[in-house]
C-alpha cells in the first residue's frame, strides 16, 4: 500500500459520484451507531462529503453540535446548504485532514467516519488521530464496504471486470477496497481494546434502485476522476471503460437484478 501521503480519492467528485453520496442517510447508512447517541453529544463528521449523513446527526443531538469535516473544500458548499435547507443551527463544516485534525485532545463524544478508511493510506494512523481528538469513554465509528464481497445477479459479463479495475485502481491509488473486512484489524493495531464489530448492507433490487445504481455507476466508470486514474495508470483504456459501463446498464434493464453492497461497521471505545 502506498503512504499516506499520495493516497489519491479514487471518486472525486463528479455529479455521479454525488448522485450516490447525496442518498446517504443516518439511518441507512449509519443505523449502527445510532442507539449510542445522546441529545448534549459534540460528534466530528470526518469525511463528511456533501453532509446529508452530517445534517442528520445534528438533528439527533439537537443540544449538542456537529462538524463536518472534509479534505476537499468545494463539496461543502453542498454541505453548507443541506444544512440551511433543514434550519439546522447545531452544525458546522470546515476544511481539514484526518492525517493531523486540527482539533485539542479529547474534544468530541463522537467521532465518525463513513467510507473514508478506504481511501487512506494509513487507516490505523487515521484511527490513533480519531482516537485522539475522541474523549474518554467516548466513540470512534467506522463504516466502509468491501468491494470483493459485492455480489450481484445476474452474472452480466463485464460487472467481474469492472469489480477487478475498480479494485486495482483504488489500490494503485494508495487505498484498500476492501477495507470492510478489515476495520476490525485496524482498530486493534490502532490501539482500541472495547469494539463491537458488525455488518450490514446496501440492497438494490426495485426498479428504481436498479437503474438509479447502474445508471451512476456506469457515469462513474466513463466520467469520474476514477475513469481517469483507470486510463493514466494503464489500468485501462477507452473502449474498456465503455464496454464496463455498457454492462452497468444492460445490468441494470434485467427485471430480476439484484446488487448487495456488504459494509463493515466498527464502534470503538476510546
Amino acid at each position: 500500500m502506498a503512504s499516506d501521503d499520495t493516497t489519491v480519492y479514487t471518486h472525486g467528485h463528479h455529479e455521479s459520484v454525488l448522485r450516490s453520496h447525496t442518498w446517504r442517510t443516518a439511518g441507512n447508512s449509519a443505523a449502527y451507531l445510532l442507539p449510542h447517541l445522546r441529545p448534549h453529544m459534540e460528534v466530528l463528521d470526518v469525511g463528511c462529503g456533501p453532509g446529508t449523513i452530517t445534517a442528520d446527526l445534528a438533528a439527533l443531538v439537537p443540544q449538542g453540535r456537529v462538524t463536518g469535516l472534509d479534505a476537499a473544500g468545494e463539496v461543502l458548499t453542498a454541505a453548507r446548504a443541506v444544512a440551511r435547507e433543514r434550519g439546522l443551527n447545531n452544525v458546522g463544516f470546515t476544511v481539514g485532514d484526518l492525517r493531523a485534525l486540527d482539533f485539542p485532545d479529547d474534544s468530541f463524544d463522537v467521532v465518525h467516519a463513513h467510507q473514508v478508511l478506504q481511501h487512506v493510506g494509513d487507516p490505523v494512523g487515521a484511527l490513533r488521530e480519531m482516537r485522539r481528538v475522541c474523549r474518554p469513554g467516548g466513540i470512534v465509528a467506522v463504516r466502509d464496504a468491501d468491494y470483493a464481497a459485492m455480489t450481484w445477479y445476474p452474472r452480466v459479463p463485464g460487472l467481474d471486470a469492472w469489480q477487478e479495475l475498480y479494485q486495482r485502481v483504488a489500490r494503485a491509488g494508495g487505498g484498500e477496497p476492501d477495507a470492510g473486512r478489515r476495520l476490525l484489524s485496524w482498530a486493534r493495531r490502532a490501539g482500541f481494546t472495547r469494539t463491537t464489530a458488525t455488518a450490514s448492507a446496501w440492497c438494490y433490487a426495485s426498479e428504481e434502485e436498479r437503474s438509479w445504481w447502474s445508471g451512476l455507476w456506469a457515469d462513474r466508470t466513463v466520467a469520474s476522476a476514477y475513469a481517469r486514474l483507470a486510463i493514466d495508470g494503464g489500468h485501462a483504456d477507452r473502449a474498456a471503460l465503455d464496454r464496463i459501463a455498457g454492462a452497468w446498464r444492460t445490468w441494470g434493464r434485467h427485471e430480476d437484478a439484484w446488487f448487495a453492497v456488504l459494509n463493515g461497521e466498527l464502534l470503538c471505545r476510546a
